[in-house]
């Protein structure tokens, strides 16, 4: 295993991403307080460039890349969003690109990626592997292959989402006393779980009923794995275990784990849209949705802080989200 990134090097990656990435709000109404029955600060990373944290990591790792590595190209896979944030990385450094994705990923996240130049190559989810198709491609041009979570530098640079909230609230002499974070392969929450170190705050994952795969780690104490065949409409974090460097970071750090449906998540996308102003995909909203529906008792009154993940969304999906009744 590599080794295990610390708050430092979030610290470090935020020197490094400073003037590169945006500085996301932490948004909030009282309409969704009430229905919360708590405080919810919403950190609006669907309004980070191409729609997702996922840059933060990418870049974080390719700014480090050396000049051999550099001009040999990356490889990455990808449901989507890490796809965009490495084909964005990728351009800012003049760098080849070459990203496998499925071929039934959401439209705009495939238009993302071709948009800034990189390569697509395109896979079967159901009869193909891509992780294998990334390893060959990445041994047959000597490429550097950026995985999505497994990573110490994407680790570090996912957790500058919880240092931005965490410097922002110290300045203002606050602090969170929860935080709720949608978790696939768990690069984003095992980031944030460093950057919150020590401030007390009791972190939970979010996830999509059937791929709750980190609230039964979590509970078994162990790695466990989804079964297989399940779906879910939250694409972006569909993934089959919580990843071996994540869970090594983050499992002990960790509250636990809350579940919620696709009909909570497709009404999470109403309320922020309405309430917030802002596009969430389904993925993107599960931990408004847990907020709304699977909040922890202990989270009642109190200030919770809310991972607004992603707005990578097609239109066919986010249109329908608006009109449905609260389930």
């Amino acid at each position: 295993m590599p080794r295990l990134p610390s708050r430092a090097d979030v610290q470090a990656a935020a020197a490094r991403l400073r003037g590169q990435v945006r500085h996301t709000p932490l948004l909030s109404a009282r309409q969704i307080d009430d229905m919360a029955g708590a405080h919810l600060l919403c950190k609006a990373e669907c309004l980070q460039e191409t729609g997702s944290f996922k840059l933060r990591g990418a870049l974080n790792r390719l700014l480090q890349l050396d000049a051999a590595q550099r001009s040999a190209g990356i490889v990455a896979f990808s449901s989507g969003n890490h796809a965009q944030g490495v084909a964005r990385a990728a351009r800012y450094l003049g760098l080849h690109a070459t990203l496998v994705m499925p071929a039934n990923a959401p439209e705009a996240k495939r238009a993302g990626v071709v948009m800034d130049g990189a390569e697509l190559v395109s896979y079967d989810p159901a009869t193909e592997s891509r992780e294998a198709i990334a390893a060959a491609l990445a041994d047959q041009r000597g490429a550097v292959l950026v995985p999505s979570f497994d990573d110490p530098d994407i680790i570090a640079g996912q957790g500058t989402v919880g240092l931005e909230i965490r410097t922002l609230l110290e300045s203002r002499g606050e602090g969170l006393d929860h935080l709720i974070c949608c978790a696939g392969g768990g690069g984003l929450i095992s980031g944030i779980s460093l950057a919150l170190d020590g401030t007390g705050t009791q972190i939970w994952t979010a996830e999509p009923a059937g791929h709750d795969d980190w609230a039964r780690s979590l509970q078994a104490g162990r790695q466990v794995r989804n079964p297989p065949g399940t779906r879910s409409i939250c694409d972006a974090i569909l993934t089959p275990s919580p990843g071996d460097l994540p869970w090594a970071v983050a499992w002990s750090r960790l509250a636990g784990g809350l579940v919620v449906t696709d009909a909570q998540a497709r009404y999470a996308m109403q309320v922020a849209f309405r309430w917030l102003k802002v596009v969430l995909e389904p993925g993107g909203a599960v931990a408004l949705a847990a907020a709304l529906f699977a909040l922890p008792e202990a989270a009642r009154g109190r200030r919770v802080g809310v991972i607004l993940s992603g707005g990578n969304v097609d239109s066919g999906v986010f249109a329908p989200a608006l009109t449905i009744s609260r389930p």
